[in-house]
């Protein structure tokens, strides 16, 4: 016999609730976490590390009191079992990244470190090429100060900032931007140059290196996870009423 659970006033088997899943667009997030808690069975936490886990989820949800406690399983259908696993998957997600690829992370950065450094630049853009070079060689002869120029013609949001852009990372900027940012000199004024539909002059003003602080650091371990993911997802196959998950460590 199937078993059903009743919603409202219509009863769905069992067995329809992984098309219903899909239907609603629902099933990516469901795959997702099922791969994760494969991943992360055999991480192990200290008793410290439990207490510590989930007292952060009680105050990250705001039921750290037994009323909004009750009230939020009550909500989510959840045992308090359930809220104890859920409270300490965080954590061992985080500890299976770094079992899993901190070795990788500095490696990582100083391949990618060019996508992190941040220029801080002044710009001028124009839709013609005469006024840009018209511009350009009022810069070269500092008849004007290029953020008096920027303020007076350029036609971007730069112009309320005397042409000043940044701190900006490489990785959010236009390629041809980047090569000429990075072969300037500080306070050099580089010849107009066509991007898109505009001609812009660039000077940059300050290169800020990249460091492999915390915040990158965590972010290059989820680029690796997020990649990983995408590759276990792939792998995982879906029936009319079953999932088969199998993960594979790298």
């Amino acid at each position: 016999m199937v078993s059903a659970l009743p919603i409202v006033d219509n009863t769905v088997q069992t067995s329809d609730l992984i098309p219903l899943l899909g239907q609603y667009q629902l099933l990516p997030q469901l795959l997702k976490e099922l791969v994760i808690d494969q991943a992360i069975q055999d991480v192990q936490l200290s008793q410290e590390e439990i207490v510590q886990a989930i007292d952060q989820f009680y105050r990250q949800h705001q039921i750290g009191d037994e009323t909004r406690r009750e009230m939020w399983l009550k909500h989510y259908r959840m045992t308090p079992q359930q809220l104890a696993v859920q409270a300490q998957r965080q954590l061992k997600l985080h500890k299976f990244k770094l079992q899993t690829w901190n070795n990788q992370v500095e490696s990582d950065f100083l391949q990618q470190k060019g996508q992190f450094d941040q220029y801080v630049y002044s710009l001028i853009r124009v839709a013609s090429a005469e006024v840009a070079q018209e511009l350009y060689f009022r810069l070269q002869a500092e008849e004007q100060a290029f953020s008096d120029l920027a303020t007076q013609y350029s036609q971007g949001p730069e112009a309320q900032t005397g042409g000043l852009i940044g701190p900006v990372t490489a990785a959010n900027l236009h390629p041809t931007l980047v090569q000429i940012l990075t072969s300037a000199q500080p306070g050099q004024v580089r010849p107009p140059i066509r991007l898109g539909e505009w001609f812009v002059i660039v000077s940059l003003q300050k290169l800020i290196s990249a460091q492999l602080d915390d915040t990158l650091r965590q972010q290059l371990l989820e680029q690796r996870f997020n990649e990983w993911l995408q590759t276990q997802l792939k792998s995982v196959a879906v029936s009319g009423d079953a999932i088969a998950v199998s993960v594979h460590t790298p």
